[in-house]
């Protein structure tokens, strides 16, 4: 069974290591570099994470969130810039499941936690044209594409799930 529930301080090191492996310098598709004080600083800030975990307490999945001000990272101001985005808008992600876990509804528990957590707010994101997968699970939870901006040499698709974005 998938348990979900806010990130605490003691989650910071699992947290960290389940998103260093996916980092894009390690093959994944991950953006940034996410040591556990970065974890934790966004965890003492008040930036909300969701994390899954299984029966055993094993960490299954993370998804990170922000209000638009907290985050200066270069490409979610770009994504910023290209859909704002309503006022009470907020970044979703970067989102997370480990290896072992996908395809068994960890990504859906993580977002209806989300959506209870944030009831009525939009969350906004940007994915990798090149990721088809993270994109078709997205837009299965019924998130619309909003916007497409260049960072860097790539394309990055602006979803959002607000019900009239788009």
């Amino acid at each position: 069974m998938i348990e979900t529930r806010l990130a605490t301080l003691s989650d910071a090191e699992a947290i960290a290591a389940l998103l260093m492996a996916n980092a894009g310098d390690r093959g994944g598709m991950l953006l940034g570099q996410w040591p556990r004080e970065v974890i934790e600083r966004r965890i003492a800030g008040g930036q909300s994470i969701i994390i899954a975990t299984s029966d055993e307490g094993g960490l299954l999945g993370a998804l990170l969130t922000s209000e638009k001000g907290f985050d200066a990272a270069a490409p979610v101001q770009a994504m910023l810039k290209a859909w704002p985005g309503g006022p009470d808008a907020y970044v979703y992600g970067p989102v997370c499941v480990s290896a072992d876990a996908r395809g068994l509804g960890v990504l859906e528990a993580l977002y209806a936690r989300l959506q209870a957590t944030f009831p009525g707010r939009e969350a906004i994101l940007f994915i990798r044209e090149d990721n088809p997968r993270s994109l078709k699970a997205h837009l299965r939870l019924g998130m619309r594409e909003v916007a497409r901006y260049d960072f860097d040499g790539k394309v990055f698709i602006v979803l959002s799930d607000r019900p009239d974005a788009g």
